[in-house]
């Protein structure tokens, strides 16, 4: 038995540092990122590396709000992440449609936004394209937030989540006297925090790195996003590569704030996934 508990944790031991060697792995091209946005551009390129700035430094980030457009990109994705989150504010209201009431052609109906969901979006970006277009909204910020407001994946997961909240509980919540908008905003919204939380960091994620399509519908540089702003700036300064890394830091540091803030809710729906 003693054998058996000393291999056991040999084993751990070994699985441990497999892992803590593979994730300082994964992390050095990150770090080096972030390390060398603070350093003169003449120590990027210095032979041997340094992953400390020996002259740390924030001008590359000031040159990205001073001399460049980086604030006006920000705010554009700002707001296009904003409109994400109501997006998904109304993709968990279809969900909870589709989830949770009867009405003539339920099942086609979902079943047709399954379809889309097997369709790429370079696909539907053409049409989508024209009738924005027919619709005088091109190069607006109206058309670049429109089409990201309903998702069909988005709609799918909510409704499969929200069908294993008990009838029993919403109808006697109905029985007390509560509408249908108390409900889903003071019931089922508590007991779909996980799946929430899941799906804010993914709409937080598509919305903040949003590339393709502010490109193809926005001509005016006032309306590009920090992604195109990024792009642009590979092709302008593409031998400032202390510039170029500060500003991927300042696009992968938030994913990771929100990532860690939301972290335990991720782990809390895996876990009532499984349990289910």
């Amino acid at each position: 038995m003693a054998t058996v508990t000393k291999a056991g944790k040999v084993e751990k031991s070994i699985v441990m540092l497999v892992m803590i060697v593979g994730g300082v792995l994964v992390s050095i091209p990150f770090i080096w990122m972030i390390s060398s946005s603070f350093k003169p551009e003449s120590e990027v390129l210095a032979i041997p590396p340094t992953i400390i700035p020996e002259n740390p430094t924030i001008e590359h980030y000031i040159n990205l709000f001073t001399n460049m457009n980086f604030a006006v990109y920000l705010r554009n994705t700002l707001i296009v992440v904003l409109f994400s989150f109501v997006g998904l504010l109304f993709n968990a209201m279809a969900g909870y449609g589709f989830a949770k009431y009867s009405f003539k052609g339920r099942e086609k109906i979902f079943y047709v936004v399954l379809a889309t969901m097997m369709i790429p979006g370079q696909v539907t970006m053409i049409p989508v394209y024209l009738l924005l277009n027919y619709m005088g909204l091109t190069n607006t910020m109206t058309g670049i937030v429109l089409p990201g407001l309903a998702v069909a994946f988005s709609i799918f997961l909510f409704r499969q989540f929200m069908t294993t909240i008990p009838t029993d509980l919403l109808e006697a919540a109905r029985l007390d006297g509560a509408g249908e908008f108390y409900i889903f905003f003071r019931l089922v919204m508590p007991i779909a925090k996980p799946i929430f939380a899941v799906q804010g960091i993914l709409t937080f994620i598509a919305g903040w790195n949003s590339f393709l399509w502010p490109l193809i519908i926005a001509n005016d540089e006032s309306l590009y996003t920090l992604s195109v702003g990024l792009s642009l700036l590979q092709g302008q300064y593409a031998n400032n590569f202390a510039l170029q890394m500060a500003g991927a830091a300042f696009m992968v540091v938030p994913i990771i704030i929100i990532f860690a803030f939301f972290q335990k809710y991720i782990v809390e729906g895996f876990t009532m996934s499984g349990i289910k």
